[in-house]
């Protein structure tokens, strides 16, 4: 068995997070796809469009017969019909031929462009005036040119936008295959803290770590499962902590993970049959006191009860094996976008530990500022107040003021 509260690196994290398995696939009805993941890549069965179509309302021709054409030099082009949405023209476009489209219409054989209306006029029921040349493809969309058929066009693992949608719509893919997504038991410990809705006494706290932790589940793809308030009682641990393992794929625990006489949790995890002890200890700031004990399938993990450090941890180790368990590859902050920026001021780093610094980002003249939001762990207003998060690497003992440095922007 690992030795209590030997820190290991958060590369280690990762690699251990490598291990889990991906969650079973589902069907699951278009309309309920966004955000979820692709359980395979979706391969595309037609050509999208399927047809050459106008891109702009005007006339579809031969694009040579335009050639030379301007202002001062007019061509002249003979009318042989309209094009009527969502049918096959039944002419053919010749020399000296055109056809009147609207954007989205499907363009007639023989023709190889379209000139936008704004260009042309019609001089007789039967004469368009053109005053601007047009090469081959102009204003039309291509057969081809969203998809072609056999196409892989989104690989597994694809977090699904709202564009994605619209793709399998076109594809008429009504009922996609999505990985399921994971159930979340969320945990909340301590004498000291209770419910949200009460008036509080001195000393105590309320219940932030279950709301912050369920909403952050939910951002990272995740059902979250809120399975109460437990206070500093073994048995009482034991039993949410079972509840949750019958009922998720995976547990957060917030408090109780340092070493000390109240802290419960790793023999409570290790009390299941079969249970084995992982992690206990990152060097990282936050969220050192990190507990990782895996239960077959299922990890047990007890995060730090300061809120700050409870969502840093979030991020740095519940995060990465819900994007493994998604079919991805594990990694910390996956949602954040980076930015460039120069630190606002010098800031220090403990030894033996990679720091994770929560920035405001400040516009100035010379472009963005990083500026440190300093404060315990306990306080959540280096999130409310921040827009990221600045990583110290591990051995670095601080970064001067000016430094370059990438943010990670909160989602």
């Amino acid at each position: 068995m690992k030795s209590f509260f030997e820190t290991v690196r958060l590369e280690r994290v990762h690699e251990l997070a490598r291990q889990l398995a991906t969650l079973e696939a589902e069907n699951v009805p278009l309309e309920m796809a966004l955000g979820r993941t692709l359980a395979g890549d979706l391969r595309a069965d037609q050509d999208l469009p399927g047809f050459d179509r106008s891109s702009m309302d005007g006339y579809a021709v031969q694009s040579r017969d335009s050639f030379g054409v301007s202002e001062s030099s007019p061509g002249y082009l003979r009318l042989v019909g309209d094009v009527v949405m969502g049918r096959a023209p039944g002419f053919v476009i010749d020399r000296g031929e055109c056809a009147r489209i609207f954007t989205g219409g499907m363009l007639p054989a023989g023709a190889d462009a379209v000139i936008q209306v704004e260009h042309t006029r019609q001089t007789d029921e039967r004469t368009v005036e053109v005053v601007k040349a047009v090469a081959p493809g102009t204003s039309v969309m291509g057969a081809c040119d969203d998809a072609r058929a056999g196409q892989v066009l989104l690989t597994a693992g694809h977090r699904l936008r709202p564009q994605d949608v619209g793709l399998l719509a076109s594809l008429g893919v009504h009922d996609p295959v999505l990985v399921r997504r994971p159930k979340v038991g969320i945990i909340s410990t301590g004498d000291e803290v209770v419910p949200v809705d009460r008036a509080l006494a001195p000393g105590q706290v309320r219940d932030v770590n279950a709301f912050t932790l369920a909403a952050q589940v939910r951002e990272a793809g995740a059902e979250p499962v809120v399975l109460g308030l437990v206070g500093d009682d073994a048995p009482a641990l034991v039993q949410a902590t079972a509840i949750s393992l019958d009922r998720c794929d995976l547990t957060l625990l917030s408090g109780g993970s340092s070493v000390g006489l109240r802290d419960m949790t790793r023999d409570a995890f290790l009390s299941f049959e079969g249970s084995k002890l992982l992690v206990h200890g990152v060097s990282v700031s936050p969220g050192k006191p990190f507990i990782w004990v895996q239960n077959g399938r299922h990890p047990l993990c007890g995060l730090p009860g300061q809120v700050a450090s409870c969502m840093v941890a979030f991020h740095l180790f519940a995060e990465p094996m819900l994007e493994r368990m998604l079919g991805r590859e594990p990694r910390s902050f996956a949602r954040f976008a980076r930015v460039s920026a120069r630190l606002g001021r010098n800031v220090s780093a403990p030894p033996g530990r990679e720091v994770y610094l929560r920035v405001a980002l400040v516009e100035t003249g010379q472009g963005l500022s990083a500026e440190p939001l300093l404060g315990k762990s306990g306080l959540l207003r280096t999130f409310t107040q921040g827009h990221g998060i600045v990583r110290i690497p591990l051995g670095v003992e601080g970064l001067l003021q000016g430094a370059d440095v990438t943010v990670m922007v909160f989602p």
